[in-house]
């Protein structure tokens, strides 16, 4: 198949499944957060260099394309899964080794867990009777989890590596209690609740997410009709998190930024903040959270030059244009700073001004106490990147104090 056999024109620039063809055989699927440039990209004049040789000959083999959109990467990794097992390509299967492969596994308890295993665990550790659902095969292990995380954002659900339903050790309980503290499993062990999420799961992973918006705006008009408005509303927020997701972390090597000088590739959030004392020993920092994870190689240091002393948002400012100016930095998808919507707006317009339009910004609203209350900003990104927003606010918020405290010890006393 040649670059001049498609128009582009015609292949959707959104999230979904693409499948080269020969005839009525598929050679080849994949997944795309832009469909039309995902195709386009094996069109380069070093696609050969770029892809497996397997690949390489799938698409040159190819006659035709025909793609399939979602409305999101997480249905799209599910989808891709769906249609590989039912296909069984050979540009997505003859080269791996099918032992490699990733499954999902839904276990048959009181409570079930869902768990991952590599296709060569599953017989060992996985009888027949104990499953309740198998999902798979998909390709990445790192995409499964990630899609794990999204979800259970949205469906709170057990994944212990013991089963939850016989007698627990003190160590186990504490384990689950500390998952439930954090909103990792459910807060309650309630088998008929636990039941909905895992029939919600499956829907999910069985690609079926319209039946599953169905019964959930169902079961939110009964729950209002019934005047019990506090279930209405987390079914009501359950909903607007599924049409509104945002899972860009999915499929790394689509993303726009990534971090080529230092290997680091995945959803990047940056948070900046600032600490002085009366003005004195002013510093700013830098911090970075890549798919949830610190990664304190990556944090940076400012001492501050230009703002007026005591001025807050004047040293944050400077942070921000100083950061900007490096070019060689990795940009990050998502901006965090402290404070509400006026400073989110007024950090909006110092990185557009400063070519760092394209990051999302939020800011976290502190209490008295200087703990999170709130976090303004896109409410899909923050309802599924709340985890890492709140990593990397805090972990500026300390390494600025951290800084500006060394400062003030290496500074000279004064009579």
């Amino acid at each position: 198949m040649q670059k001049s056999d498609i128009d582009f024109k015609k292949i959707p620039d959104t999230p979904g499944v693409y499948l080269f063809k020969q005839g009525a055989e598929i050679l080849y699927i994949g997944k795309a957060t832009s469909l039309r440039d995902r195709v386009r990209s094996y069109f380069g004049p070093d696609l050969a260099e770029m892809r497996s040789p397997l690949v390489t000959k799938a698409i040159l083999d190819a006659d035709s394309l025909v793609w399939e959109e979602t409305d999101s990467v997480l249905e799209a990794l599910i989808l891709e899964a769906k249609r590989i097992k039912q296909y069984w390509p050979k540009g997505n299967t003859d080269e791996k080794d099918d032992k490699s492969f990733a499954y999902l596994v839904v276990t048959k308890e009181a409570f079930p867990r869902f768990l991952i295993y590599r296709e060569r665990e599953l017989s060992v550790k996985v009888p027949r009777a104990s499953l309740l659902a198998l999902y798979g095969p998909f390709l990445s292990v790192a995409s499964l989890r990630e899609a794990l995380k999204i979800m259970r954002r949205v469906f709170p659900f057990f994944d212990t590596p013991f089963p939850i339903d016989g007698r627990l050790s003190s160590s186990q309980e504490k384990m689950i209690i500390f998952n439930q503290t954090i909103g990792l499993y459910p807060k309650e062990f309630n088998k008929k609740e636990y039941a909905k999420t895992v029939r919600n799961l499956k829907l999910l992973f069985e690609a079926k997410k319209p039946a599953l918006l169905k019964t959930l705006e169902r079961e939110m008009k009964v729950a209002a009709k019934a005047e019990r408005f506090e279930e209405a509303n987390i079914l009501k927020r359950q909903l607007f998190v599924l049409k509104h997701i945002q899972d860009l972390t999915l499929i790394k090597d689509e993303l726009k930024y990534s971090s080529s000088a230092s290997g680091l590739h995945g959803f990047r959030v940056e948070a900046y903040d600032t600490a002085h004392l009366r003005g004195d020993a002013a510093r700013g920092v830098m911090t970075v959270v890549i798919d949830g994870e610190k990664i304190p190689s990556e944090y940076r240091t400012f001492t501050i030059r230009t703002a007026a002393a005591g001025d807050d948002f004047g040293a944050l400012e400077e942070v921000i244009r100083r950061r900007a100016k490096h070019h060689e930095w990795p940009y990050p998808q998502v901006v965090v700073i402290d404070g509400g919507r006026a400073h989110l707006n007024r950090a909006k317009k110092i990185l557009v001004e400063n070519g760092m339009g394209e990051a999302i910004v939020v800011s976290v609203v502190k209490d008295e106490r200087h703990r999170p209350r709130e976090v303004f900003g896109p409410s899909p990104l923050v309802h599924t990147h709340e985890a890492e927003i709140l990593l990397a606010n805090a972990e500026a918020h300390r390494s600025a104090i951290g800084r500006h405290r060394r400062a003030l010890r290496r500074a000279p006393y004064s009579i």
